[in-house]
């Protein structure tokens, strides 16, 4: 027995609260959602580019699209702590303390990985690769040691 019943409109009451209907049929925000919504930042970067979808003042959440064979700085943080998780591709992590010779492996989806601050760290991706960040919100702390970009600190 069907127990769902029309409204005068002739839809039915999910249909016509629009649980029916596609995501992009539901805008603007019926229920009021704007007021939870927070600022997306692309920043496009010359190994690909970073969405940032959350700062607050104790964390930033981050989505890093790095293009194959592209690669991020040799780099630390002072303050900065972060955890990565690659989600798709693989990437060459280079990691180690400073001044010693970082220990360099491939990884792929479901790996993740914590730099403290004060840890070097680097990755390539060896195909095209998403990588998450999750990290305390001192964005500009960044100290780069090699960057094939020129953009290395001196």
């Amino acid at each position: 027995m069907n127990t769902c019943t029309s409204t005068r409109s002739g839809l039915t009451p999910r249909a016509a609260l629009g649980y029916d209907r596609s995501v992009a049929d539901l805008t603007p925000n019926l229920l009021d959602l704007d007021r939870f919504a927070v600022p997306v930042e692309r920043v496009d970067k010359p190994w690909g580019h970073e969405i940032i979808y959350g700062v607050t003042e104790r964390y930033v959440g981050k989505v890093l699209f790095i293009r194959a064979g592209e690669q991020l700085s040799l780099q630390f943080h002072r303050r900065k702590d972060e955890i990565i998780y690659v989600h798709s591709g693989r990437i060459e992590l280079e990691v180690g303390e400073p001044g010693r010779t970082p220990d360099v492996e491939v990884v792929g989806p479901g790996r993740a990985f914590h730099f403290e601050p004060g840890v070097v760290h680097r990755w390539k991706a060896l195909e095209d690769s998403t990588v998450l960040e999750v990290s305390t919100p001192e964005l500009d702390d960044v100290v780069r040691l090699e960057d094939r970009y020129g953009r290395a600190d001196t």
